[in-house]
């Protein structure tokens, strides 16, 4: 089931302003919100989280969500 970029931007924008400044969320949980078969929709999950007011990281680093490599965490800038 695919899902629109603006249905995808809603969820990541929703769960990073639930969690708040300061806090982080795996980007699994967004792909988990909109399908149960989430795994398929992880690239476009942080392809999305790229376009948007979000810092991804890893192991506490600034990282391009697209790019990296392994588990990131998605939160608002602060």
């Amino acid at each position: 089931m695919t899902r629109s970029d603006k249905e995808i931007a809603n969820v990541l924008l929703d769960l990073a302003h639930q969690r708040g400044v300061g806090k982080t969320f795996c980007p699994s949980e967004a792909a988990r919100r909109l399908a149960d078969d989430w795994r398929p929709l992880m690239p476009e999950v942080r392809r999305v989280a790229a376009s948007l007011d979000l810092r991804a990281t890893q192991k506490g680093e600034t990282v391009d969500p697209v790019t990296a490599k392994g588990p990131i965490r998605l939160g608002l800038p602060g």
